[in-house]
């Protein structure tokens, strides 16, 4: 496989996660996925930003959002979070710290 049909594909495979994660599964709670996978979609937007910081474009974290999430955050926050209970915050503690803090330091 040559190297642009390669990017292709993995442009196609994000695209799909996304509109899977953005549409197909709103239920699927941001703090659910960090602490069962490690990852949510606000990690994915900061992976957009990164990206595009190493790209020389600049971005901050609030237009990587609104650009992978279609939207200001808090309005898809208001329009599809739910609070989370005192067991998924400190979950998310322990997962936050282990596949955030520890990566970013």
């Amino acid at each position: 496989m040559d190297e642009q049909t390669r990017l292709e594909i993995e442009a196609a495979a994000f695209r799909r996660l996304r509109k899977h994660l953005m549409e197909d599964r709103r239920d699927v709670q941001n703090i659910d996925m960090m602490n069962l996978a490690g990852f949510c979609r606000n990690c994915l937007s900061r992976w957009y930003q990164e990206a595009a910081n190493e790209k020389g474009i600049e971005m901050d974290k609030a237009e990587a959002r609104e650009i992978y999430y279609g939207m200001p955050y808090d309005d898809w926050k208001n329009l599809n979070q739910t609070e989370a209970s005192p067991e998924q915050q400190a979950a998310f503690e322990v997962a936050f710290k282990e596949n955030v803090t520890d990566k970013e330091a």
